[in-house]
């Protein structure tokens, strides 16, 4: 089984940057990794609820293809276990015709309180054999570092 960790301490506390995954605007402002850009279609913020949404890429990226249109991914999360500024736990699907992008990936994200702030950890696992393991860690440190930007230009 192919699998990730990403982690990334940002300077607020774990109640404030888990309401940034909790509220499907902030969602989509600073999940889309780099230039990508993203839109919420549903949003149900509650265990075995969950969001859907595409992330678009630029017109800029002529490498990228996306996994559900030319320019677009298009996901489905399941909130298996919300652990209000503890854990989220989600069962990701992608939206796509190619089997490589086919199954569950499952996401486990945990909010550890530290003198700085918050250590923010991403431990993906059951990655589709279609996306390599460096790709999935480069986007979810983008994520990450947008996440920062936007939670601490919330307290300002």
């Amino acid at each position: 089984m192919t699998s990730t960790r990403t982690s990334r301490i940002i300077k607020a506390r774990p109640e404030r940057v888990y309401a940034a995954f909790m509220d499907p605007t902030a969602l989509a402002k600073w999940l889309p990794p780099g230039e990508m850009t993203g839109k919420v279609h549903a949003f149900d913020a509650r265990a075995q609820g969950g969001y859907e949404m595409s992330l678009f890429y630029p017109e800029s990226e002529r490498k990228f293809r996306g996994k559900t249109l030319d320019r677009e991914d298009r996901i489905t999360v399941r909130f298996e276990e919300l652990v209000p500024a503890r854990k989220i736990i989600e069962a990701v699907t992608f939206h796509s015709g190619d089997p490589a992008f086919s199954g569950e990936m499952r996401i486990e994200i945990t909010f550890d309180a530290v003198a700085s702030g918050t250590e923010v950890t991403f431990t993906c696992t059951n990655l589709p054999p279609g996306l390599r393991p460096e790709d999935n860690e480069a986007g979810t440190r983008l994520s990450l570092e947008q996440l920062a930007r936007y939670v601490e230009k919330q307290q300002d």
